[in-house]
């Protein structure tokens, strides 16, 4: 089935349910809605001459026509390819050109940089704006038929290469993502609103689902992102709002909830993920806000349903494993089967750690045109996620360690090997290595260690990372040093570079 049917349901059902809002301005009650992705959905159609399964990008910041040309791309059968608006304009043109996207929409159609990037790529994808098809004739016509195994969502992820990848979601991996949540994570009503403050484009955007299945609200703030005094003033307003935040945001939000002398009235449900949450940060989350948070662990290999503790295992303080179900990511979705497997595959016991492997309907169909990244990722039958834990006799999963080596900095990941390639890039630089540090604010931040020439200065390496990445992916912190720390193979000693950094601080 196609999940779009979810949306055409709600349309028919509730078609005064309000839906879309910007800020806590009505943009659309469900009958709207509905039309404006049929009239969108049959310019893709006839105007583009998409047909289903081609793949169609969008490359903007929140806003509710987001979630309208999402819906339009499903209904007309096609592959939705929601790229990072925070990524530098050479990032998003690679994902273009490598998910051979017919069209890339976007705030600015005739942006020089991105155009000039998507030549540069090779990509043949055209730009088109967020009006694209409002002014079209609605044919009435129904979603396009689907099968549980057709791409719906491809989501680009970074491997331990540096080069995204695209992980194929299907109509199926997300209708069990989405009837999971219900299980497994929390109830949605009528009533309530989903509030996108985190990247659409990612966890936050695919928790639409079970809001369009209730005809609940959606809701993008006026900034356009997080405002810890925004988010709290919005849940007043709404009166029970849902979000996803990461740790870091959480941290934000609970620390501007004390200075105010709120608890975060309307905020009903707050589900954090994406990065590691101390205990010590949720346990004061809870103390100042309630019981209003719940946890997930998943990857986009398998989209938000890997493990999650619910509000009452977060909230309780009477079991005698109270605190280290806390520090743990909770227990297996209903859809999915988690195993701790030794090098060799072999599964361990309860309490030892070793790779995560999951097993389930959400997981993914693979990685775009990588059948060697994919048999390798999904070998035996098993999502190998690349992260270490261990599992409690009652089946809470802790995690220990990111064998990835990612840095999660903001809720967003970042791959060192990235990094270091685009610095080696740099005339003066002649050997880089890119670790992750502690930081209070933003989870982890990047640090860089760097061989390079006399009178090289940060200011230069620093500009040449913005001319490449993301500005969120520069490095922060620097370290010039003579060599890097190396074993017998040759291989950089990030453990080593982690205690200098712990040790002195960047130079």
């Amino acid at each position: 089935m196609n999940v779009a049917e979810w949306l055409a349901r709600a349309g028919r059902v509730m078609p005064e349910r309000p839906a879309l809002y910007q800020g806590t301005r009505l943009v659309a009650d469900y009958a709207t809605f509905a039309a404006r992705v049929r009239r969108r959905a049959s310019h893709l159609r006839s105007v583009e001459g998409l047909k289903p399964g081609a793949r169609v990008a969008i490359f903007t910041e929140n806003c509710p026509a987001y979630l309208e040309l999402l819906y339009a791309g499903w209904h007309a059968g096609l592959a939705m390819v929601p790229v990072n608006y925070k990524l530098h304009v050479r990032e998003a043109a690679f994902i273009a050109r490598d998910s051979g996207a017919d069209l890339m929409l976007v705030a600015d159609p005739g942006d020089r940089d991105l155009a000039a990037a998507l030549l540069e790529a090779g990509s043949a994808t055209r730009l088109a704006g967020l009006d694209l098809g409002l002014t079209a004739d609605d044919d009435h016509a129904g979603p396009a038929p689907r099968g549980r195994d057709d791409l719906a969502w491809l989501f680009y992820t970074s491997g331990t290469t540096g080069k995204p990848k695209g992980v194929m979601i299907t109509h199926g991996n997300l209708m069990a993502m989405t009837l999971s949540y219900f299980c497994d994570v929390d109830e949605v009503r009528p009533e309530d609103a989903a509030l996108y403050a985190a990247p659409m484009s990612h966890g936050a955007g695919i928790y639409n689902f079970m809001h369009v299945i209730r005809g609940a609200g959606h809701a993008v703030p006026d900034s356009g992102g997080f405002e810890p005094a925004e988010i709290l003033a919005l849940g007043r307003a709404f009166g029970s709002l849902h979000l996803f935040a990461a740790p870091t945001m959480v941290r934000r939000l609970v620390e501007r909830a004390k200075a105010d002398g709120v608890t975060g009235e309307g905020l009903r449900t707050i589900v954090y993920g994406g990065g590691p949450m101390y205990v010590a940060d949720i346990e004061e989350a809870v103390a100042v806000m309630g019981p209003r948070f719940v946890q997930i662990y998943g990857q986009g290999e398998c989209p938000m349903t890997i493990t999650a503790l619910p509000r009452h295992l977060v909230a309780d303080r009477s079991h005698p494993s109270w605190r280290e179900r806390l520090g743990s990511v909770g227990t297996p979705h209903s859809c999915v089967e988690v195993r701790i497997a030794g090098p060799d595959g072999t599964p361990l016991g309860p309490g030892e750690d070793g790779e995560i492997l999951v097993r389930g309907t959400p997981v993914m169909a693979g990685y775009w045109n990588n059948p060697e990244a994919t048999a390798k990722t999904l070998a035996g039958g098993w999502l190998h996620t690349g992260d270490v834990g261990r599992l409690s006799p009652d089946g809470f999963l802790t995690l220990t360690d990111r064998s990835k080596d990612v840095i999660i900095s903001g809720g967003s990941n970042i791959y060192p090997r990235e990094v270091e390639e685009v610095l080696l890039t740099h005339p003066a630089v002649r050997e880089v290595s890119v670790i992750g540090a502690p930081d209070p604010d933003w989870g982890e931040v990047v640090v860089a260690f760097v061989v390079a020439d006399p009178g090289v200065a940060v200011s230069d390496l620093d500009a040449h990372c913005l001319a490449a990445l993301a500005r969120f992916k520069r490095p922060k912190a620097w370290h010039f040093v003579a060599e890097l720390p190396k074993n017998a193979y040759g291989k950089v000693l990030k453990t080593d570079l982690r205690q200098r950094h712990a040790a002195t601080g960047p130079d």
